[in-house]
């Protein structure tokens, strides 16, 4: 029997339930890019830099991080669609998104509690659960929503998705992992309310089941929407396997078009390889190489929704592997194309990644065991790829964290002038 090479099985086009057909399965996983502008609009950078992507080869690109309150920042820099207001800058930015027939899709977001002390006037999250202790001088304790702000947060996720698609981009997901509000939502350590959005498994997923129904319904029964969901929360008390794949059976029924698997918060960063590296694994699973991989199969048993898995992949023969297994119809990758944009085409054309991912470390470890160094530092590489400047693969990591802690200061004490004047 003739077997595929890595490069054919990754070239193979995929067809969703609603007729899109993306071009490969290779998938460019969200980064926070913080590239909008001080009023939060996509700047001329964004459009730059997914021009760079889409040349690269990938076939589905997934923005990072665009919110959908503007009083609920994740970081300096953030997109945020709250109306039509950008819609000239939002179409400028789509239109490079999806050239070269590349599929781009808006990853719309809300960071809960996960928002840096300073940033936003107030945090808000399901429950007022603090962070951990050494992590509390970072962010601080929440306050719980009420009943009416989250209807106006559904509300909010549904208008983004209705500009989004009036903005020319074609397909929108759902963040729905790493610790952020949605993810805050479904994990029982979070959210420990005991009204309708609370109190037991299927009352935590209302929300996201709440915010598709809106989503859809804004941008009617053509338009992909996607998820991104964490495996497990991989803390104690948090979002369990089972209870992620009782998720991925709710969300499949409900119509998503592909669910993304990742997986982790800032509390415990699995989606950088922080848990996976600590945990024993048979030879089989590394050599597979994907973070999630295990988790995708009993999600591909209970589904026949697309699913992709993001993290860990190093090669063209762990993507076709994780792909000709019948796991997962797309392979995600984040960190690789910020150092190297046209990775894609690289491994098309049966060519090895010129660089191997590594952890970013400042040496000090109250700062590394933060999820937020490494956003950071990729974050920096997006930066200079958009001005049109090479990466930097072997910037340091201390000089990153002091440049965005520096940034993230002045930030916090421009918004406290603009409000005492």
């Amino acid at each position: 029997m003739h077997t595929m090479t890595p490069a054919a099985t990754l070239a193979q086009s995929l067809t969703l339930t609603r007729g899109m057909v993306i071009k490969n399965r290779l998938l460019k996983s969200a980064m926070s890019e913080a590239l909008g502008t001080r009023e939060g609009a996509p700047s001329p950078g964004l459009a730059q830099l997914y021009r760079i992507w889409a040349a690269g080869g990938v076939g589905l690109c997934v923005t990072g991080n665009v919110m959908i309150d503007r009083r609920a920042l994740g970081e300096p820099g953030n997109v945020v669609i709250e109306d039509a207001r950008d819609l000239p800058a939002l179409q400028a930015w789509a239109q490079a998104a999806t050239s070269h027939d590349t599929q781009c899709w808006v990853q719309l977001n809300h960071p809960g509690k996960q928002a840096p002390k300073g940033l936003n006037r107030e945090t808000v999250a399901p429950s007022a659960v603090p962070f951990r202790r050494d992590m509390q001088s970072f962010f601080a304790t929440p306050r719980a929503l009420d009943s009416a702000e989250i209807d106006d947060l559904i509300d909010r996720y549904a208008t983004a998705a209705g500009v989004v698609r009036q903005a020319g981009f074609s397909g929108v997901q759902i963040h729905g992992a790493h610790g952020y509000l949605v993810s805050q939502f479904l994990s029982p350590h979070h959210n420990v309310r005991s009204d309708e959005w609370g109190g037991s498994p299927e009352k935590r997923r209302r929300f996201v089941l709440a915010v598709y129904r809106a989503m859809r319904a804004a941008v009617g029964p053509d338009f992909p929407i996607g998820i991104k969901l964490n495996s497990a929360d991989f803390q104690r008390g948090g979002f369990t396997e089972e209870e992620s794949l009782d998720t991925v059976r709710a969300l499949a029924e409900a119509g998503l078009d592909l669910i993304e698997i990742s997986g982790g918060t800032y509390e415990a960063p699995a989606m950088t390889g922080a848990h996976a590296n600590k945990t024993p694994k048979r030879d089989s699973t590394r050599q597979r190489e994907a973070y999630f991989l295990d988790f995708a199969e009993k999600a591909r048993a209970a589904v026949k929704t697309p699913l992709a898995v993001t993290g860990g992949f190093r090669s063209a023969q762990g993507m076709a592997q994780a792909i000709s297994s019948g796991a997962v119809d797309m392979v995600g990758m984040a960190r690789a194309l910020a150092v190297e944009p046209d990775l894609p085409a690289r491994l098309l054309s049966s060519q090895p990644p010129l660089h191997q991912i590594k952890p970013i470390t400042t040496g000090i470890k109250a700062i590394d065991k933060l999820g937020l160094l490494e956003v950071s530092w990729y974050t920096g590489q997006l930066k200079r790829i958009s001005q049109g400047l090479p990466v930097k693969p072997g910037e340091s990591g201390l000089w990153v964290f002091l440049k965005q802690a520096w940034h993230m200061l002045r930030a916090g004490q421009k918004k406290k002038r603009l409000r005492a004047s």
